[in-house]
């Protein structure tokens, strides 16, 4: 069975739960799941195989940056710049469309692992938390990525 780690960044919670449900949804599909709530770069980096797939949810926070729970692993992404040519990843950025800097961190998420090697199974998803509905747009965008791992 084929285990899918969820990469969260949240301050508030929201991508927290999000990510809950799309693990449950992954596992309802088959897949194993594993959660990161707080990403830890030294773990994920010794546990890359060529069958690792990573599901990135981040929410922006701020003027664009990283929430709290991703903020240390992004920079050390940032910093050391590994070669990721086996991993394969999806991203879905969570933000407020409200703010010049919406989705802004899961945007660099995507660009930083394509620029790494990581090879992008679907184009990212962005949820505007004022406007869409977080379970129903991930649910769609979800049903697409499993049909491309």
């Amino acid at each position: 069975m084929q285990t899918i780690d969820i990469l969260v960044a949240t301050t508030s919670g929201n991508t927290e739960y999000l990510a809950d449900q799309l693990s449950t949804q992954l596992q309802e599909a088959g897949y194993s799941t594993t959660l990161h709530y707080e990403p830890d770069y030294s773990d994920l980096m010794e546990s890359l195989t060529e069958q690792s797939v990573w599901l990135c949810c981040v929410a922006s926070h701020g003027a664009g940056e990283y929430a709290d729970s991703m903020l240390n692993f992004a920079e050390e992404l940032h910093t050391h710049k590994p070669q990721l040519s086996g991993l394969r990843y999806g991203v879905i950025a969570v933000g407020d469309s409200c703010y010049d800097t919406f989705c802004a961190a899961g945007r660099d998420c995507d660009a930083m692992l394509a620029i790494l090697g990581a090879k992008r199974l679907i184009t990212h998803l962005e949820i505007d938390m004022s406007q869409d509905d977080p379970d129903e747009k991930s649910s769609t965008w979800l049903h697409s990525f499993i049909q491309l791992l």
